[in-house]
């Protein structure tokens, strides 16, 4: 069966992007509630239950997830740490696209679409040009005057 979408998002792989935007959702929950249930993530990926419910099992096999059937989960601290980097990266991209001065529903679309592919060294210099370009906010205005000339 086919999994349920949000319209305009394409179906989240069964790979390293779904475990990501699992981790990150759950993280979410988590710190709005305290926990997370199946159907709650479900909802905010635009999945079935069933389809969530298998992956927060393989996400608790692989000591990511406290879980027991039939009740809320919660992460540990290796899938805390995971959902930390994850949300560091998304926080980084989003404020890099902003200060670039695209609109918000881009800057969500795009950050979704490239933030799963970028290398750990791609990101760190990503990070330095957000905090040099927040520290030198006449630099960014330089490049983004250039930027329309183009």
């Amino acid at each position: 069966m086919e999994p349920k979408r949000k319209s305009g998002r394409a179906r989240v792989p069964e790979s390293s992007e779904s475990t990501e935007d699992h981790l990150e959702r759950i993280s979410e929950l988590v710190e709005q509630k305290g926990y997370a249930r199946v159907t709650d993530v479900a909802e905010e990926l635009g999945l079935t239950a069933a389809t969530v419910s298998n992956m927060v099992r393989r996400l608790a096999a692989r000591g990511f997830l406290n879980y027991e059937k039939y009740r809320g989960f919660s992460l540990t601290s290796e899938g805390r740490a995971v959902a930390v980097r994850i949300k560091a990266r998304h926080k980084t991209l989003t404020e890099l696209l902003g200060l670039l001065g695209l609109e918000a529903d881009t800057i969500e679309e795009e950050v979704e679409d490239i933030e799963h592919h970028l290398r750990p060294q791609t990101l760190e210099v990503l990070e330095k040009l957000v905090c040099y370009w927040k520290a030198r906010p006449e630099h960014l205005q330089a490049f983004i005057k250039f930027a329309r000339k183009k």
